[in-house]
């Protein structure tokens, strides 16, 4: 049976999921937690962290057991 696993700003997650939908939910909520922390962060001092320069890349991967 495949697994699953994320790959999020280039690095692999630890979690592994069973299916392609779980993991794209956790995606979505590490994605989500990233843009709110980005987003406090340039509230805070917005001279030295850009909230335009916020990337979110994610990509679901399929593993084998």
């Amino acid at each position: 049976m495949p697994k699953y696993k994320i790959l999020f700003d280039g690095e692999f997650e630890d979690e592994v999921f069973d299916s392609e939908e779980e993991a794209e939910d956790y995606a979505l909520y590490l994605s989500n937690c990233a843009k709110e922390g980005a987003e406090i962060l340039n509230l805070s001092n917005p001279g030295d962290y850009d909230y335009n320069d916020y990337d979110d890349d994610f990509e679901v991967i399929r593993v084998e057991d």
